[in-house]
């Protein structure tokens, strides 16, 4: 009775142990996913490719940002492909991403300059990007950036 109880606690705790670096293992992979996405996405906006954006944007995604109104999916990839507008800079800093299972927070610093109607623009923005998992792959629903505050 007493090597039964040895070998069943045994078991447990040596099937524990890989599981629980599994999980680790999932989390930091899921955060190397979304950051390889958010490369994805500023380079996206950059070299102007709307194929890029449109695959890593849900169908129901909505995008506000300062002095517009708020955009879908739709809308904003008709704005890129007019070609009305250039990204010359589109950089991210201070970025962190939080994982909750089938969703995901990233945020941070957005600084861009773009080009339109002859004019350059820059902004400071701080973002927040919601993810969803939708058939194992993470898809953007929602972006929001607003100044970022003088110091």
């Amino acid at each position: 009775m007493r090597l039964a109880i040895q070998i069943a606690l045994f078991l447990m705790l040596t099937t524990a142990v890989p599981a629980r670096s599994l999980s680790q293992t999932s989390a930091s992979d899921d955060e190397h996913e979304l950051m390889h996405l958010e490369d994805v996405w500023n380079h996206a906006q950059v070299s102007g490719d709307a194929d890029a954006l449109s695959h890593i944007w849900a169908d129901d995604l909505e995008l506000t940002v300062p002095r517009m109104p708020v955009m879908t999916r739709d809308e904003v990839l008709n704005f890129a492909r007019s070609g009305r507008m250039k990204f010359l800079r589109y950089t991210t800093s201070d970025v962190r991403v939080r994982v909750y299972h089938d969703a995901a927070v990233v945020t941070g610093r957005l600084q861009r300059t773009r080009s339109m109607n002859g004019k350059e623009i820059s902004d400071d923005w701080q973002f927040t990007k919601v993810y969803i998992r939708e058939a194992h792959e993470w898809r953007v629903v929602s972006f929001h950036a607003s100044d970022t505050p003088e110091p």
